[in-house]
């Protein structure tokens, strides 16, 4: 099928690893100009050398708690490429964790600043130049975390609950300018984040990551059916469809990627 991305800019926020990066690649394989912002430079080179049999990669390093950064990105990849498309936001972190009445203030803040902010952030900087263009995609990554929340991630589940409303709200906005905004709401997906979860579960309990990932599946995710992490291939095919011609009747909607966790209907 083609998806109508050809030549078509992309800017994907945490796309050195994971869902960013399974979204790059089959960006890149559909043809598209894929630019990867990330904060760390390391990180970043190595995401640009492992996407070349796919594509050449724009780097863009910039931290997106800092409106000043993301903002340079902006000009960076408009000089070099003229406009932008497409808006993929994974950018992320776990955030504090544990107990409501331990996590102080500092914790709070530096979550909002990341999972909430930061899609903030990057949308007022990258929206304009869809809306001049005419035509524009964003894709939001949520959580199941926003509609079935877990009481030791009350940061995250409410920066990701918060995704959530923020990309239908931009949906509404933007959406007659041709800039159509929707979330995509995974759970539990292979990733580095979820690795450094698993491998810190195996160190606590004795066991393998894999018994790990068995447990944590078992005691604390009991609704995902396919009893599986996801893989972010598994994510990012959506994640290309909503990018694409192919999306264009969809409008402010939550894609749930979750191995049926969230139980709910609605």
């Amino acid at each position: 099928m083609d998806l109508g991305l050809k030549d078509k800019v992309a800017v994907i926020t945490g796309g050195d690893s994971g869902i960013g990066k399974a979204t790059a690649e089959i960006l890149l394989q559909e043809g598209a100009k894929v630019a990867i912002l990330n904060r760390t430079k390391d990180h970043l080179e190595e995401a640009i050398e492992s996407l070349k049999p796919y594509g050449t990669a724009f780097p863009l390093q910039a931290d997106i708690t800092q409106l000043d950064q993301v903002e340079a990105a902006k000009k960076k990849v408009i000089d070099e490429y003229g406009t932008v498309h497409i808006l993929v936001h994974c950018a992320g972190i776990t955030g504090a964790t544990g107990d409501f009445l331990s996590i102080d203030d500092d914790g709070w803040e530096k979550t909002i600043a990341i999972d909430l902010m930061g899609a903030v952030r990057c949308c007022r900087a990258f929206i304009p130049p869809m809306r001049e263009s005419g035509w524009g995609r964003v894709i939001l990554l949520g959580s199941e975390d926003a509609e079935q929340p877990y009481v030791d991630d009350m940061p995250y589940c409410a920066c990701k609950a918060g995704i959530l409303n923020l990309a239908k709200n931009l949906s509404k906005a933007y959406g007659q300018d041709g800039v159509l905004v929707n979330s995509v709401g995974p759970a539990f997906v292979e990733s580095p984040m979820t690795n450094a979860m698993m491998d810190q579960r195996a160190k606590e309990q004795g066991v393998s990551r894999d018994e790990a990932v068995q447990s944590f599946l078992k005691e604390n995710r009991p609704f995902i059916e396919l009893k599986r992490r996801g893989q972010p291939e598994e994510v990012a095919a959506v994640i290309a469809f909503l990018c694409s011609e192919r999306s264009s009747y969809v409008l402010g909607s939550n894609w749930r990627v979750d191995g049926g966790s969230v139980a709910t209907v609605g």
